[in-house]
């Protein structure tokens, strides 16, 4: 079977999380955002999540709410990667 992970996946602090920790309801994910706090490729992870517009979980340190309010508010983003890097 062949690998479908990106480079920056590779590099992730949540790979070694057991993902059913990573896609908890959103009482629990404050607690989840930590392994986020530190992770060297957190851009990148949130950049995909808002480009993908994908729904569920933690990624790059935002909740799927905390992601849809940002799209709601920024609906005209071609590339959430070069937003989110421009500010770094």
């Amino acid at each position: 079977m062949r690998d479908t992970t990106t480079p920056w996946q590779q590099s992730a602090a949540c790979r070694s999380v057991d993902p059913d920790v990573l896609f908890k309801d959103h009482r629990e994910q404050k607690e989840v955002k930590t392994v986020c706090t530190a992770c060297s490729v957190r851009t990148e992870c949130l950049a995909e999540a808002l480009d993908e517009r994908i729904e569920f979980g933690v990624w790059g340190g935002m909740t799927e709410r905390e992601r849809r309010a940002l799209l709601r508010r920024r609906p005209n983003v071609d590339s959430w990667w070069k937003v989110l890097n421009s500010v770094s």
